[in-house]
């Protein structure tokens, strides 16, 4: 007779263990995309702001007037960090990868001083390059402006690709996560509509009815959250074991956003089914339940 008590209670409870696992199953898919969308972001930046535009200087510029330009370049909005290569430097370079020094058949240095420019992600488009070339060309210390613009386009418009790809993605797939919890919280439910029509009929008020299947959908999710989010940091820490460098691209706030939006997918979405499942059965009659 205790066994017959206890299966109803049993049931119940694989119900909510299987609704906990499949609800972690979804959310690890959730943050996974989180995660590299804004991954993609900083990668993005990263790879613009490592984009050189290289500034040539006329060989009557004094190593003084070189560290003034950097200076007034400094305080443009457009760059990011500016690097000088004097004529010597540029020559010790030169002679490491070519093997021989040109200078010793010239008779002179015949390479020329730089700054090496790396723009803010920003201003690394064709658009913003025109009018900063101009502004830089207006300088009587320059002699004539490099930077690499098919590359930049290319990188650009392949990250533009990937960003919307990631962004279909993700609405594709909360959609489809959304479908899936719902569906397993509406069976969750479903097993207990007895019991709601019970309640209806000794005239508990909707609220007081859906408050339980709320709680208990709420607790769900922020356990299927923490979950996905233990699953999802133990495969981020080993990428930062195998990837060096991966973390000028995965910052703490990637992390920090892909955990916040993965507990909110739990709380929210679980949160939601279960209004929507348990109002769909105190709308139905003693007979509609039958029949379904």
């Amino acid at each position: 007779m205790s066994d017959k008590r206890k299966s109803p209670r049993n049931r119940r409870g694989m119900q909510v263990v299987t609704l906990c696992i499949s609800t972690t199953m979804v959310l690890i898919l959730l943050g996974m995309v989180v995660f590299s969308v804004l991954s993609a972001r900083n990668l993005s930046a990263h790879m613009k702001e490592h984009l050189t535009m290289t500034i040539i200087l006329k060989d009557s510029v004094t190593v003084n007037e070189a560290h003034l330009m950097c200076r007034d370049l400094y305080h443009r909005p457009y760059s990011r960090n500016i690097d000088y290569i004097s004529k010597e430097q540029a020559q010790r370079e030169q002679v490491k990868e070519l093997g021989s020094d040109p200078s010793e058949f010239l008779g002179f240095n015949p390479f020329p001083a730089t700054l090496e420019v790396q723009l803010k992600s920003d201003y690394a488009n064709r658009d913003s390059l025109k009018w900063i070339v101009k502004e830089v060309q207006k300088d009587d210390r320059v002699s004539d402006i490099s930077y690499m613009e098919d590359l930049m386009d290319k990188v650009n418009r392949n990250l533009s690709r990937v960003s919307i790809v990631l962004l279909v993605l993700a609405v594709l797939l909360t959609f489809v996560s959304f479908s899936l919890i719902s569906n397993t919280v509406r069976l969750s439910v479903y097993a207990r509509r007895f019991v709601i029509h019970t309640m209806k009929l000794v005239g508990a008020s909707w609220g007081f009815i859906r408050r339980p299947f709320l709680k208990q959908a709420i607790w769900i999710g922020v356990i299927a959250a923490i979950l996905a989010i233990v699953v999802l940091g133990a495969c981020v820490y080993g990428l930062f074991l195998t990837q060096p460098g991966i973390e000028e691209v995965v910052t703490w706030q990637v992390l920090v956003i892909t955990a916040a939006a993965v507990l909110a997918f739990g709380i929210v979405i679980t949160a939601l089914c279960a209004w929507l499942a348990v109002n769909k059965f105190l709308k139905m009659t003693a007979g509609e339940l039958y029949k379904i």
